[in-house]
């Protein structure tokens, strides 16, 4: 009984650390309606290409920083600065987990993200949106995907 119990709660817990990649047009619906769209005057194909470049639609992506902070979820939001992550000492400007942004409910990440562009007056925070996205024709990223 004991045994049937522990592999039961493993099970669980496998289930919750599962990443989650979501699609193109999925990850647009999200975002539209999450109000990203325009967003301190950035299109819906920024947003998609931004996190595309970040994280390939990876809910549980995690990069290691040099300094030894780390870069969390979709949006490959850094732990130093943007969320709290028991290794470092932190800022939390987020006022979030850092293992909020790396779960299928994008709500903390996208809030988030959010409050980078604001506060930072734009996109430039994410190197693989400068790189690629910046100065772009980006409506590709958002065609068939039944968003307006």
């Amino acid at each position: 009984m004991k045994a049937a119990a522990i592999v039961a709660l493993i099970g669980c817990l496998v289930t919750v650390t599962d990443s989650k990649i979501y699609t193109r047009c999925k990850l647009a619906k999200i975002f539209a309606r999450a109000g990203l769209d325009n967003y301190q005057g950035f299109s819906l194909g920024n947003w998609i290409c931004m996190a595309y470049y970040e994280s390939r639609y990876n809910t549980t992506a995690q990069t290691a920083v040099d300094d030894g902070s780390i870069d969390y979820g979709i949006f490959q939001i850094n732990s130093y600065t943007w969320c709290r992550d028991a290794k470092l000492q932190e800022k939390n400007h987020c006022h979030v987990a850092c293992s909020a942004l790396i779960t299928d409910d994008l709500t903390d990440a996208i809030i988030c993200a959010k409050k980078i562009v604001k506060e930072t007056q734009g996109m430039d925070y994410w190197q693989g949106w400068k790189k690629h996205c910046e100065g772009r024709e980006l409506s590709e990223w958002k065609k068939g995907c039944e968003v307006s």
